[in-house]
């Protein structure tokens, strides 16, 4: 089965597909909506082949629906139709959680996606929980004010990494993380990372893509797994309810 991943951000859309080796990818913006990324990612895989796809969304997702407009983009995402758009098997998660899938590796494991904005996202014990932390109040704005891309045109690079350890060491207070992994655009823009931090790969966001489409191969016949809950386990997890099993995530810390 080949997968058509697209990673959906406040400046880029990136696309790959399996068996692809380099990725593509056109601006987005504030002006952009969900026909015009559909329009825009049509243009760019034309002569790609693949069966189903993979969209990594950057707002809350409930089972394979956007369930708020994007912050960073044009509205008219919530109740758009993209299987009927793209006349293929689509399945929605949030962005930060599509790469927090691909980084992880085992046990709890938190993901701080620095970007446009904030994306934030849990895996504990192999359980995929997407989080909206950069919303939350911080200062005399919003953690994602500080150190997504407004807060780093604002106040410069040098507050701005500033602002980024402290926001970390507060999420690490707060959700007791085995693991942390810092990825995101502007990851690469930090001189150190944070304490007891490693850094995520973008392409570990197409990795997600990828592994939840070959969890839903394992899980059922008809490849078209549907969830009951909004959170995702990866294979080895233990779980009794019928969600999403993600499989080729490896239990090494």
């Amino acid at each position: 089965m080949k997968i058509l991943v697209i990673d959906v951000g406040g400046t880029h859309v990136k696309v790959l597909a399996t068996g692809q080796t380099e990725e593509r990818k056109f601006d987005s913006g504030p002006k952009m909506t969900a026909a015009q990324m559909v329009t825009g990612v049509k243009s760019l895989t034309g002569g790609w082949k693949f069966d189903a796809i993979t969209i990594g969304y950057p707002g809350p997702v409930m089972r394979d629906r956007a369930v708020a407009e994007p912050h960073n983009l044009a509205p008219g995402w919530v109740g758009f139709d993209f299987e009927k758009a793209f006349g293929r098997p689509v399945k929605l998660i949030n962005d930060a959680a599509m790469q927090a899938l691909g980084s992880y590796k085992g046990g709890i494991m938190l993901f701080v996606g620095l970007g446009t904005g904030l994306g934030t996202a849990l895996i504990a014990d192999g359980v995929v929980e997407p989080m909206e932390l950069g919303h939350l109040p911080y200062k005399k704005a919003t953690y994602e004010d500080y150190v997504g891309q407004r807060g780093l045109e604002k106040y410069g690079k040098k507050k701005w990494r500033k602002y980024v350890e402290d926001v970390v060491v507060r999420l690490v207070a707060a959700l007791e993380p085995e693991d942390v992994v810092i990825g995101g655009g502007n990851a690469r823009l930090l001189k150190e990372l944070p304490t007891k931090c490693r850094l995520g790969e973008n392409t570990n966001a197409f990795a997600g893509g990828f592994r939840l489409w070959e969890s839903s191969i394992a899980a059922r016949p008809n490849n078209r797994a549907k969830s009951t809950e909004p959170r995702t386990p990866v294979s080895g997890a233990k779980s009794t309810e019928p969600r999403t099993q993600v499989s080729g995530a490896s239990k090494k810390g």
